[in-house]
């Protein structure tokens, strides 16, 4: 089972409630997909013991066969090219901008004198370790770079099905959360009682709802704000999952690094219950879906 966890905006607590509901559970994999600021080994504090460098494949032109057709510029839908014909074959320049490349790998598949070869342009890097019981996975870009997304979907392909495997997703609801929340089984949507809060959990909600992942809501910091992000949840009959009270105990665990299940054991249980409650939540959508087909079928 894949549980991702989201947030329509930074600062919601979304780290917090991956963190305590992996250590909540038993045969639990971790993945950090927030690539460009990881923090949950910041809590989790594992032991790493692998680090694999993270490439994508980027064009390197041979001038002495390139033509300067300007065929690579036409297919490249990123402009990572710029290329100068002259009065003649020879005459000419092409310029790379590898930071625009998105690695498909056109360029060189169109390329009419085959002058375009592939090298491999380190973007960040994996780290692999284990934090007691838990499988850790998180990734980190390398400042400068553009994109997200290539590296989130390395990271990802050390994903192990057979445990219970706890995503976090950075926040936002651009390329990188699509990416991350990509193919989870279900997704829990943090969010707190605030104006800015309610805006943001409704634009991620339309994304996972065009997504069909199913989701469900958290409530941190329950306690503050209004009560506006209820009646939403209400009206569009989105489960409440979990409501965390806006504690000065967990706040303070917090800054220096500990969970809430370590700083206040009773909610262990309730971490627990929130992962009962999507499993049965998956279950009726699966249900749900299945009598769909059912009816279709009639």
């Amino acid at each position: 089972m894949i549980i991702s966890i989201a947030s329509g905006k930074g600062g919601t607590g979304k780290t917090t409630i991956a963190v305590n509901l992996a250590l909540s559970l038993s045969n639990v994999q971790f993945i950090d997909c927030d690539v460009e600021e990881p923090n949950a080994h910041l809590f989790l504090k594992p032991e790493m013991n692998k680090k694999i460098s993270a490439c994508i494949p980027v064009p390197e032109v041979d001038e002495e066969k390139c033509t300067y057709c300007g065929k690579c510029k036409e297919v490249c839908a990123y402009n990572a090219f710029a290329v100068f014909k002259g009065n003649s074959d020879k005459d000419g320049s092409i310029i790379v901008f590898p930071h625009l490349c998105h690695g498909c790998g056109s360029c060189k598949l169109f390329c009419p004198e085959n002058a375009i070869k592939e090298v491999d342009r380190e973007i960040g890097i994996i780290e692999i370790g284990n934090a007691k019981d838990i499988e850790f996975v998180h990734g980190k870009l390398n400042i400068g770079e553009p994109m997200a997304p290539p590296l989130i979907r390395q990271v990802k392909d050390h994903i192990k099905p057979e445990k219970t495997v706890i995503i976090d997703a950075p926040p936002g609801t651009s390329c990188p959360v699509v990416e991350t929340v990509k193919a989870s089984d279900y997704c829990i949507l943090v969010t707190e009682p605030t104006p800015f809060g309610l805006n943001d959990l409704i634009l991620a909600v339309e994304v996972l709802k065009k997504m069909k992942i199913p989701f469900g809501i958290v409530i941190n910091r329950s306690d503050i704000g209004d009560n506006h992000t209820e009646e939403y949840c209400e009206k569009e009959k989105i489960p409440i999952l979990m409501k965390i009270p806006f504690k000065r105990e967990i706040a303070f665990a917090y800054s220096k690094g500990i969970s809430i299940i370590e700083a206040l054991p009773v909610w262990k249980e309730n971490f627990q219950d929130l992962f009962s409650e999507i499993k049965c939540n998956i279950t009726k959508n699966t249900d749900e879906d299945n009598s769909s087909l059912n009816r279709g079928s009639l």
